[in-house]
Parts: C-alpha cells; structure tokens; sequence
C-alpha cells in the first residue's frame, strides 16, 4: 500500500477516462474508495472533505472530481523557527499574506554554563518569535475569519501550536485546520504564493490487490 499526494488537475485526468467503466466505488467518512474491476484499486481523500455519500456498482469518479474542482476561501499559518507566513488564499489566489523572519540560534553541542546561556537566549529568540508571529496572524486573519472556510497550518508542529496558543482569538484557527499539515521550508513570500498546488493536492492510497482484490 502506498500513499501520496497528488494535484488536483493530475487527479482528474487520471480518473475521468475510467467513468463508468465496470467496477464498484463507495463513497464513505469523506473519501471514496474505487475498485475498478481491472487496475488499481484506489482510495481517495480531497484536503477539503467530501460530503457525498452513496455506492455505485461501476466506477463513479464524478462526484470527487466536482469537489476537488471547487475553490475555497482558506486562512494559511506557517511557522519555523526562524520565520512564519501568514495569508487567505480565494482559490489558488493569494488576497493578503504578511511573512516575517526573526533569527533563532541552532542548537548549542557543549555543555556547561555557557550551554545554559546558550539555552536561555535561544527560548528567548524563539519565545520573542511566537510572540510576533501570534500579533500578525491574529491582525491579518482575524478580518477574514468570517470568511474562511478552512486552515491550513504548516511548518514546524510545535511553533505552530506555540503561536496558536499564545491567543485566544487565534483559537478558530484550529478548529477549523484541515487534516493535512503542510511540510514546508523556512516560510517566506514565495513559498507562500506556490502553496496552492499543495493546499489543493489529493490524498491517494494505492492498496496492495497481488493475493486478490482486496474486500472480495
């Protein structure tokens, strides 16, 4: 079994030209699952949930392939240590984004009490850096929160959670985070502005069919 992710314009040229051919596919708990009676057997999860629920007794990509073609309004949060980005996408279009960097010391090898100097200023650098981090994404996002529909977090998992809970008002941010959390380099503009291909990839597992097709 192997998993992946895969752009949404490449999923739908990869599923449309098997529509109805003989097979079964479920869709079932915001994935479908697609068991053609010849090829892959294919499970299928879109970063933005899938509502349709129904079973077909051929393939029937249709209805994943009308979801995953939508657009949506989502607020964007990356976080390392050493920058962050903040925005609101509408669709693949970036409508306001603010980054910033701050410097944050690698970690220390020797020991010592100048190691413990060492350890303080870097948790100062780094608290100094969530700190800000928190100030932008609550004074950007906070205007479009009645807006977006979903989150995107990204980057490194604990500033990320640093900076969503050094406010309250940045609560929302994680109720309304997707599954995925985005692997990304250290934030800035441009990694920001090429995120769509990746805020609207598609969660694909291939299952392992070599000892029979798997659920028959």
């Amino acid at each position: 079994m192997t998993t992946r992710y895969i752009g949404r314009d490449n999923v739908r040229k990869r599923l449309e030209p098997g529509e109805g051919a003989p097979g079964r596919t479920v869709y079932a708990g915001g994935a479908v699952r697609i068991e053609p009676a010849e090829g892959e057997l294919l499970v299928v999860r879109p970063s933005f949930g899938l509502a349709h629920t129904a079973e077909y007794d051929r393939v029937r990509a249709a209805p994943l392939l009308e979801e995953i073609a939508r657009d949506h309004v989502v607020a964007i949060l990356l976080v390392r240590l050493g920058g962050y980005a903040v925005g609101v996408f509408e669709g693949e279009r970036l409508v306001v984004s603010k980054v910033g960097s701050r410097f944050v010391k690698n970690r220390h090898k020797k020991g010592g009490s100048s190691a413990n100097r060492f350890r303080r200023r870097r948790e100062e650098q780094a608290a100094d850096l969530v700190r800000e981090a928190a100030e932008v994404a609550a004074r950007v996002l906070e205007p479009q929160r009645n807006r977006a529909e979903f989150v995107a977090l990204g980057g490194d998992r604990a500033a990320v959670d640093a900076v969503v809970a050094a406010r309250a008002d940045l609560a929302w941010l994680r109720e309304r985070a997707i599954d995925r959390f985005l692997t990304v380099p250290e934030p800035r503009q441009r990694v920001l502005e090429a995120l769509p291909y990746d805020l609207y990839a598609v969660e694909i597992t291939v299952e392992d069919t070599s000892n029979g097709r798997v659920g028959a």
